[in-house]
C-alpha cells in the first residue's frame, strides 16, 4: 500500500500536469494574420486574438520561402497586436507565423501567411502621381532656389545695363530735355 504522503504528492503532481496542459490547449492561435505596409525592406504583420485568451505576449517566425533559416521575434509583457519585420530582401517571398504566449505556454502557430517584397523599381513605378517623397521635395526646393538666383542676376544685369545706357535715373531726364 502507498503511504499517505506519497499519494498526496502524486495527486498534486497530477493536478499540476493536467492544469498546465489545460492552459496550453485553451490558448488559441492568433487569427486574421495580415501583412501590411509592405516595403522593399520591411513590412508589418498584424493579428487578432480571441477575447478572454490570457495572452501576455507573442512570437513571430519569419522565413524566406525557399530557405531553411528562420528569424524568431518574441515579445512578452505586451498587448500589442502587430510587429515590424525589418531587414528584408527585395523581391523575396516570406512565410510568417504568429503564436500567442501565456503564462502556461504558447499557442499553436497561426496559419502561414505568404507575402513578397517588391523590387525597388516596382515600388517607385507604383507610386501614384499625387504621392510626393521627401527626396522629390528637396529637389523641387533646390530647383526653385536656382531659378530665383537666375532671375535676380538677370534683373540686376538688366537694371545695370539700362542705367549705364542712360535709360534710367536722372541721366535719362537730362538727355530728354
Amino acid at each position: 500500500m502507498a503511504k499517505p504522503g506519497c499519494s498526496a504528492a502524486l495527486l498534486l503532481l497530477g493536478f499540476l500536469s493536467a492544469s498546465s496542459v489545460r492552459a496550453d490547449t485553451l490558448l488559441s492561435a492568433p487569427l486574421n494574420v495580415t501583412i501590411r505596409e509592405i516595403e522593399v525592406n520591411s513590412a508589418v504583420v498584424t493579428w487578432e486574438i480571441l477575447e478572454g485568451d490570457p495572452v501576455i505576449g507573442f512570437a513571430v517566425t519569419q522565413q524566406k520561402k525557399d530557405v531553411r533559416m528562420l528569424r524568431f521575434i518574441q515579445e512578452v509583457n505586451t498587448t500589442t497586436r502587430s510587429c515590424a519585420l525589418w531587414d528584408l530582401d527585395e523581391d523575396t517571398e516570406y512565410i510568417v507565423h504568429v503564436q500567442s504566449i501565456s503564462m502556461g505556454g504558447s499557442s499553436p502557430p497561426s496559419e502561414p501567411v505568404l507575402f513578397r517584397t517588391p523590387k525597388e523599381s516596382e515600388k517607385m513605378a507604383s507610386k501614384s502621381p499625387d504621392e510626393v517623397t521627401m527626396e522629390e521635395v528637396g529637389q523641387a526646393a533646390q530647383l526653385r532656389a536656382g531659378e530665383l538666383i537666375i532671375i535676380v542676376v538677370v534683373l540686376i544685369m538688366w537694371a545695370g545695363f539700362n542705367w549705364a545706357c542712360g535709360a534710367g535715373g536722372h541721366q535719362s531726364k537730362d538727355l530728354l530735355l
